[in-house]
């Protein structure tokens, strides 16, 4: 371990030593390309992407230099030029929310802040729901988490309004110009209305032999599959409530069960040991089967 610290510093050093004004400029114009490339993708899904692929890259690059790994290294530089012309194209889909979810390892569990706003709101929003499902008033709820949403808060009208049952109710009234749409609720804020939300192409929906789920549905699983988000959708035709979260919908839920799900996605599972809680946050999956089995 000595030895390798010790070539680290002799390699940085050297590096160092050989840099000159040209050397200065070259990294200048780099860092500005870079700078300019992160500023575009800033509040946007691309972001993710690029934090994602970011980290694979550095992962199989240290991997690849490890001299203890020999047949990993002669594998992954032999068959690495086909991988990344084959893999793209065949498995887009699958590569974007791969690359998402590993995007968000960088950041763990929400903040007590973001927790704590989220928290006052939960019981206001069980009573709006509760209220539009019986009069059968369609909806669409989005909440925040950790990923951004500025780029569909652009597409609706701006609020920055505080949530109340009666406003929900007042914006999702049949026929009002805002009712079309989801609303967006972050920082315990209602930030946007009417926004217009990405329709899920998973297929999810297609074999149900329900044909009530329309176009709220596919927006809510949509706004899932491309964020963290969760999203409450009530039912115009049926009034029924239902939760899309990461790709999957859950249906029709009472208030009893609707707050309790709030509650346990917003007071999630914290493990004690770091890895752990690394390897939860990459395979949410995982800590809904830990919780089930305690």
């Amino acid at each position: 371990m000595i030895d390798v610290v010790s070539n680290l510093v002799d390699y940085l050093l050297f590096i160092f030593a050989r840099l000159n004004w040209l050397s200065i400029i070259d990294i200048l114009l780099v860092t500005v390309v870079f700078f300019v490339i992160l500023l575009l993708l800033r509040d946007t899904q691309a972001m993710v992407l690029l934090r994602g692929a970011l980290l694979l890259i550095a992962l199989v690059g240290i991997l690849t230099s490890l001299e203890v790994l020999p047949a990993f290294s002669w594998l992954m530089r032999n068959t690495l030029p086909g991988i990344i012309f084959s893999i793209p194209v065949i498995f887009a889909p699958e590569i974007r929310r791969a690359l998402e979810r590993l995007g968000r390892t960088g950041r763990f569990l929400p903040t007590e802040k973001i927790q704590s706003h989220t928290m006052q709101i939960i019981d206001l929003l069980v009573s709006a729901v509760s209220r539009l499902s019986k009069r059968k008033h369609g909806a669409l709820i989005v909440l925040q988490r950790l990923d951004n949403l500025q780029e569909y808060i652009n597409t609706g009208v701006k609020m920055d309004a505080r949530v109340t049952p009666e406003l929900l109710l007042q914006i999702f009234y049949p026929n009002t110009p805002l009712h079309d749409g989801a609303v967006i609720i972050s920082g315990g804020r209602i930030v946007a209305a009417s926004c217009v939300m990405p329709l899920s192409t998973s297929g999810t929906l297609n074999p149900s032999p329900e044909h009530q789920m329309g176009l709220r549905h596919r927006a809510a699983l949509g706004i899932s599959e491309e964020s963290d988000a969760l999203a409450l959708v009530v039912s115009e035709e049926t009034g029924a409530v239902s939760i899309a979260q990461g790709g999957k919908l859950f249906r029709h839920l009472d208030m009893v069960r609707l707050l309790s799900i709030l509650q346990n996605f917003y007071q999630p599972f914290e493990p004690t040991n770091k890895f752990l809680a690394f390897v939860l946050r990459v395979f949410p999956g995982l800590a809904e089967q830990m919780e089930e089995e305690e």
